[in-house]
């Protein structure tokens, strides 16, 4: 069994519930040397002890997490495709097309980026 399985039966709308459950097995199949777990009550994918992605479910949109730096590095490219993000996370209507492309760029970035990393999250720049 995935190790997001009971989270996923936590989501109430049967739709909401088997798009997020794509996306995670796309993340999982993709990426198989990433560690799953669950966290903070979210699922969310590790490398090597770092964080790489996570992801929540609202009542209207998903959103995927991947620390603050992404959304510095990505920005444009979130709104050349019309999300919604914050500080800290990029928000998927559930009535959008996934952009798995974009996914793809964040988890490589983060990968990439955090190679050398030995904490979970990324140091602070002081």
């Amino acid at each position: 069994m995935a190790f997001y399985d009971d989270y996923l039966a936590k989501i109430e709308n049967p739709d909401h519930r088997q798009k997020m459950a794509r996306v995670l097995q796309w993340v999982e199949k993709r990426y198989p040397n990433l560690a799953g777990r669950i966290a903070w009550n979210q699922p969310m994918f590790t490398d090597h002890g770092t964080f790489i992605i996570g992801f929540s479910v609202a009542q209207k949109h998903f959103a995927f997490a991947g620390e603050d730096e992404v959304i510095a590095v990505f920005g444009p490219e979130f709104d050349r495709l019309g999300l919604s993000y914050g500080k800290k996370l990029v928000r998927v209507s559930f009535d959008q097309e996934v952009p798995y492309d974009l996914l793809a760029k964040v988890i490589e970035y983060n990968i990439a980026d955090k190679q050398d990393c030995q904490t979970f999250w990324r140091p602070r720049a002081k």
